[in-house]
């Protein structure tokens, strides 16, 4: 299921955070006040843009606030940040909030926003992630094109309840594991619904393995 983001700072890290969301064929609103920053960002093509203060609710209710499923705000100014994510609360209900910090936090945010990121330790795949909850993560250690996700098999998804080869995924796709890691998986391992598994993908294909996993 494809969702809605918005994205507050448009700098390295949230247009990183864009290109990976992007890939993964999510509906992304990057909102920047930067004119030289937004004009590279229209010209990549990755997102809608709009050139103003985040922290203003008007602009927020402007991006669609209340239909969007998570806010990431992600400019160099933590307090920023925070204060976008609260106000994000306040125009929607049940939106999931991601504020990058700029320094080691202990937990002293968890009661303000559902996730806090510290880009310049973990990197911008680990913004992504923290935008989907625990359903879909990527690893942040793999270097390289290949993208190594954990996906969380739901009931309901085309993959559930099948067997591996009675899946048809795409060339360019390898189940790995489960969960536990304990072994790897052979043709004849069913999918079960609400497990989660390793799967090694081509960047190409990770939308179409995403729909057969996930939904």
């Amino acid at each position: 299921m494809t969702r809605d983001i918005i994205i507050a700072g448009g700098g390295r890290i949230g247009f990183q955070a864009a290109e990976l969301l992007a890939a993964r064929d999510e509906n992304v609103t990057i909102i920047e006040e930067d004119k030289d920053r937004i004009t590279e960002i229209a010209d990549a093509w990755i997102a809608t843009v709009i050139q103003a203060d985040a922290s203003d609710p008007d602009i927020l209710e402007q991006a669609g606030i209340k239909y969007v499923d998570t806010i990431a705000a992600l400019t160099e100014l933590t307090g920023l940040n925070l204060a976008v994510c609260l106000l994000a609360t306040q125009l929607a209900d049940g939106i999931r909030t991601v504020a990058r910090v700029d320094r080691e936090t202990d937990g002293a945010y968890d009661r303000f926003v559902d996730a806090v990121v510290y880009p310049e330790e973990a990197g911008a795949r680990v913004v992504a992630n923290q935008t989907t909850g625990r359903e879909v993560q990527t690893l942040a250690a793999v270097t390289g094109n290949i993208e190594i996700l954990e996906i969380r098999v739901p009931k309901g998804a085309p993959a559930a309840g099948r067997t591996l080869a009675e899946v048809s995924f795409p060339a360019g796709t390898l189940v790995i594991s489960g969960e536990d890691g304990s072994q790897i998986l052979k043709p004849e391992t069913t999918l079960t619904p609400g497990s989660q598994y390793v799967v090694a993908v081509e960047p190409d294909v990770v939308d179409e393995v995403l729909q057969l996993m996930h939904g």
